[in-house]
């Protein structure tokens, strides 16, 4: 083993323009025996950028339907395509692509977003099942970047997996060729995500990855992705050192192939060589964001402090070890990398897939003997079935209920809808986005009343009289969104963003009573301002 008594020092720095720089770590002993640098970078882009969206782009959505997306998985990826297509901006483009053994698209190719295409769309949705069998994903992949881009529309691709799929370096490196033209944003679902996989294609994508455990609300994941799409890519991303010419530098983490604003990024460093305990170092980041370029720089001291440990080296080595062991699985079959993994999992006490911890009887001191052991273990579900087993008799999800009679055959006019009384029992949220119109407005349609816990009498009676219903309407889904729904913020921001837009675009008056008078008959007291108003 190799030990490190190194001390170490913690420097807290801020940086201003357009994000800030905090904690960086410097730590002197062993990688393991050199000293070992961190920096976190924790992007805070400027107002005006993360508060406005685009109103273009191509969004693409690759559903993974195969066996094992069953029962909860594919109800709630059902609830969060609803979302999707609801907070998706006038004059963009979309397609849902879905996959298991082969792949099926709802439209040929990518249709303009209109209420029209929306609602179609939503109809394919409600019906969809977790029965197209294994998990081929390069097929799908390959057909979509085979489509023309559309001018002036960005394409946003957003995958959707629950497991992994054999040819992961073919699917990565497809992403990767196609880059220049598309943002990846991967999504990791349950506990048998390839990790390898989503975050690979986010990486060469320059998009944003997302692990979902079984525990997590899928929608408001999601939707944080999808706000990160609707924003300028920061592009140009560059990080140098300075350092005393007795220094050198070699840098354990993959480069940064993409910022979002609160999401937090990880240097790791190696420094090698001899300073005076005077001497700084200086790291700078550059990027552009929206056609403007920024630089940042930050300093820090060379010299130790009293304290030691080893954390941020075995940060270090994991971040070196697992960037390894992803190209290995991308098939890049080296000898000397794998020694590589070895030294550095032996040496750190971090594990990998090329080592493993062994058990030692504290009388002798001996390993235990045998073969290894391969056993399967039964993860939580249903007991004495596979997660990847469907369970018979499995009930109906929410979205599938709101879209009943449409899944039926009916239309989505009147009449598309389920009854009022069978709407009651069903999630009031869900219940009252799938009533919003794709521009953004709500009708005064009498399912409206039920989702807001009210009677139609009660809604009509507390109109103002000159209001227009349409406007009317979409205050009240506004007031409730606002007053009553502020912990589930992050899955409806963005289409509330697109009523209030269509409500300012009206340049309607009666706003401010309506906005009154909704309050009273919710209970709430939502200011006009907070609306966006």
């Amino acid at each position: 083993k190799s030990r490190c008594c190194g001390p170490v020092k913690h420097v807290n720095a801020g940086v201003t323009n357009l994000y800030k720089l905090f904690s960086v770590c410097y730590f002197s002993g062993s990688l393991m025996g050199d000293s070992v640098v961190m920096v976190s970078l924790y992007p805070e882009f400027p107002q005006s950028v993360t508060s406005s969206v685009a109103s273009c782009g191509e969004f693409v959505l690759l559903m993974d339907r195969s066996g094992s997306m069953s029962n909860s998985r594919i109800s709630s990826a059902r609830d969060t395509l609803l979302l999707l297509l609801k907070s998706l901006p006038m004059g963009c483009y979309f397609n849902i692509y879905s996959f298991g053994s082969r792949y099926e698209h709802i439209f040929p190719k990518s249709v303009e977003y209109s209420q029209q295409t929306m609602e179609e769309a939503l109809k394919t949705v409600v019906q969809m099942e977790a029965n197209l069998g294994g998990t081929e994903m390069l097929q799908p992949l390959k057909h979509i970047y085979s489509q023309p881009c559309i001018p002036n529309q960005p394409r946003q691709l957003f995958v959707f997996t629950d497991g992994e799929v054999w040819d992961t370096k073919e699917v990565i490196d497809l992403v990767k060729r196609n880059s220049d033209s598309h943002r990846c944003f991967s999504f990791g679902i349950g506990e048998g995500a390839s990790s390898a996989l989503i975050n690979g294609m986010a990486k060469e994508g320059g998009g944003h990855a997302q692990f979902i455990t079984d525990t997590d609300r899928m929608q408001a994941k999601v939707m944080q992705s999808l706000r990160f799409a609707l924003q300028p890519a920061v592009v140009d991303i560059s990080v140098t050192w300075d350092l005393p010419k007795e220094v050198s530098v070699t840098v354990l983490s993959p480069p940064i192939t993409a910022l979002f604003p609160g999401q937090r990024s990880l240097i790791y460093a190696q420094l090698s060589g001899q300073s005076s305990e005077a001497a700084e170092g200086c790291v700078t980041v550059k990027y552009s964001l929206a056609g403007h370029p920024s630089e940042n720089q930050l300093h820090f001291s060379l010299r130790p402090a009293e304290d030691t440990g080893l954390t941020v080296h075995k940060l270090g080595a994991r971040t070196l070890i697992r960037s390894l062991e992803e190209g290995e699985h991308r098939g890049w079959q080296d000898t000397k990398v794998k020694e590589k993994v070895v030294q550095l999992s032996v040496q750190s006490g971090i594990s990998s897939s090329l080592t493993a911890f062994i058990a030692v009887f504290n009388n002798n001191g001996e390993a235990i003997q045998g073969p290894l052991l391969h056993k399967n273990i039964l993860k939580h579900g249903v007991p004495g079935m596979s997660h990847r087993e469907e369970a018979p008799g499995q009930t109906q999800d929410t979205l599938e209920r709101l879209y009943l009679s449409a899944a039926g055959g009916g239309g989505w006019g009147e009449g598309g809808l389920a009854s009022v009384s069978e709407q009651q029992t069903r999630d009031p949220l869900l219940q009252l986005v799938s009533l919003q119109e794709a521009t953004g407005k709500w009708l005064l349609d009498p399912a409206l009343p039920t989702a807001l816990g009210k009677t139609n009498e009660e809604v009509e009676k507390s109109k103002p009289v000159l209001a227009n219903k349409e406007i009317w309407a979409t205050i009240l889904a506004l007031i409730w969104l606002h007053g009553l729904k502020m912990d589930s913020k992050n899955e409806w921001d963005l289409l509330a963003m697109k009523a209030a837009s269509w409500l300012r675009a009206q340049n309607a008056p009666w706003v401010t009573e309506c906005v009154e008078a909704a309050n009273l008959l919710l209970g709430c007291s939502v200011m006009k301002e907070a609306l966006g108003l």
